[in-house]
């Protein structure tokens, strides 16, 4: 069985032991991680790292949290892009993590939307999906999102309602799930997570963060996909082959797959 871990942040300098963590990733089918960036510094960490590894990619992005860095991060970010497909390198495979945040509004609200509206634009321009992080804000997010044509993604860490998880499926967007969805107690949680879709699913890990049981109270690193996994498809009553074969498929398309929009 194989694993993508799409959701990391094991390259940024805090992260005392990413070669580690990635040869233990390697050791149980973790066979593809994607680093994922918040600002032009972790982007362009990611990026360094994803080009030293054959198996590790790069998302590059501006969190809604760091949004007031404004729009010399996103001409930061549109380098990195650039130069990437100039050297045919291939190793920035997404946009993001990007989106709105208002439970804790660290940067304002319309300089929220700016941003987000400025990295889908990169999106549009360049053909590359987006990893959106969306929280207590999707009454913003879709009218938003509905501007732009096209657009593929996932909704990293999602933790939300039913409603708007019917509403990413009829936008074709994928649906990623974490260590939250073994250790939440919120019984509305364990039911909308084991009513995820298969076809939509997208498991990672967000570490160092967000570690799942049985590991909680140690650093989160991606070879604890596996626990993520082992979960779901219990909670599910799914074969873990199954969802190793289906979830690998869903990276595949929508990570590692040029299309012509």
């Amino acid at each position: 069985m194989l694993f993508t871990d799409t959701h990391c942040h094991i390259h940024e300098a805090g992260y005392n032991d990413a070669e580690g963590a990635r040869a233990r990733a390697n050791g149980v089918g973790v066979l593809r991680l994607i680093c994922v960036g918040t600002d032009e510094e972790t982007s362009q960490e990611a990026v360094t790292f994803a080009n030293t590894h054959d198996n590790v990619w790069a998302s590059v992005g501006l969190h809604p949290h760091d949004a007031t860095h404004g729009q010399q991060s996103i001409a930061i970010l549109e380098d990195l892009i650039k130069k990437d497909k100039i050297s045919h390198v291939g190793k920035i495979v997404a946009i993001g993590e990007c989106g709105l945040d208002y439970f804790y509004t660290h940067s304002p609200k319309e300089t929220q939307v700016k941003m987000l509206e400025a990295q889908l634009d990169l999106a549009t321009r360049y053909n590359l999906p987006v990893i959106f992080h969306v929280r207590e804000a999707f009454d913003d997010f879709w009218p938003i999102f509905d501007k732009y044509q096209g657009i593929r993604g996932v909704l990293h860490s999602f933790t939300d309602s039913d409603e708007n998880l019917e509403k990413a499926y009829a936008r074709g967007l994928y649906v990623g799930v974490n260590g939250i969805s073994t250790f939440t107690k919120d019984e509305k949680q364990r039911a909308m997570f084991a009513s995820i879709r298969p076809d939509r699913l997208l498991l990672e890990t967000d570490s160092p963060f967000l570690t799942p049981v049985p590991h909680r109270g140690t650093l989160n690193e991606p070879a604890f996909i596996t626990n993520v996994a082992h979960y779901i498809a219990n909670l599910q009553a799914i074969n873990l082959e199954e969802l190793s074969r289906v979830t690998e498929r869903n990276a595949t398309t929508l990570f590692f797959t040029k299309t012509n929009n």
